[in-house]
């Protein structure tokens, strides 16, 4: 597994740390140029911005700005609405599996599809996909110190949490705070409204979801970005609008990260 991490200057032992992916489907490119932008305001603004500098002190960030590199890559070369992996399927000519519906909660259940031609498709097994595989392990080794887990996609705006396979919203009530404060600032920058909510009833039902394994195993603030827009451009998203929407949805991960209880587990866990 490649990822970047920020780790700030003050490095200790069980420092608690946020992990954020992109590009879990290749049609979403919003998702890689937002993880791009992340690293590159937060190391830049280290010295000016006050905020930033104290959630890098006390706070590691693991980034992984392309999640799904084979399918993302294919979006470029050969099909700009591929979704999936491109992993190969012996019984089918279709390729390639769903990256957030491979997790192991609730796989293949509803809102997820067995059918390996669909765009929904599961997988063979939970995390039979290499790059879910990957971070899964590497989240399941640091799950202790692991407070925050967000994956960015596209397009709905909305900010979404657990549980995307059932109609129900989980118990950390702090996740809704944690969305109020993160809409907020994301509204302040340019006034894009965002809806929240439980994932299941926000946007709708289904299983094997990264947000739900990621609750399920012990992270507590789990959450999924539906960035700009809301269909007018949809997944082509033009090059005009990656500065806007990237600049907004910083301060929403900034609020995420400093604004909710997760900055209070810091010092109290």
């Amino acid at each position: 597994i490649h990822l970047l991490g920020i780790l700030g200057k003050r490095s200790r032992p069980q420092k608690k740390a946020v992990w954020i992916d992109c590009g879990v489907h290749a049609r979403e490119w919003i998702g890689p140029a937002f993880c791009q932008w992340f690293v590159k305001e937060a190391i830049s603004s280290y010295q000016y911005d006050s905020v930033m500098r104290r959630l890098l002190n006390q706070l590691n960030f693991y980034i992984m700005p392309v999640f799904n590199v084979d399918g993302y890559h294919f979006s470029w070369t050969t099909d700009r609405f591929w979704r999936k992996t491109r992993s190969k399927n012996h019984k089918f000519h279709c390729r390639g599996v769903d990256a957030n519906r491979n997790w192991k909660v609730k796989w293949c259940d509803e809102g997820a599809s067995s059918h390996p031609c669909d765009d929904t498709y599961c997988g063979p097994f939970p995390e039979s996909e290499p790059e879910v595989k990957a971070v899964a392990k590497f989240l399941r080794k640091h799950k202790k110190h692991v407070r925050a887990y967000i994956s960015i996609h596209a397009y709905a705006q909305m900010l979404l949490y657990p549980y995307s396979y059932k109609y129900a919203t989980i118990p950390n009530f702090s996740c809704e705070s944690a969305a109020h404060s993160a809409v907020t600032a994301l509204y302040s920058a340019y006034g894009v409204r965002y809806r929240y909510g439980p994932a299941s009833t926000t946007l709708y039902v289904s299983s094997g979801s990264s947000i739900d394994w990621a609750y399920r195993n012990g992270i507590p603030y789990a959450f999924a970005f539906e960035l700009r827009d809301t269909g007018y451009f949809g997944f082509l998203l033009p090059e005009s609008l990656i500065s806007p929407t990237c600049t907004e949805t910083m301060r929403a991960v900034k609020a995420i990260a400093s604004g909710s209880s997760l900055y209070f587990l810091v010092f109290l866990i």
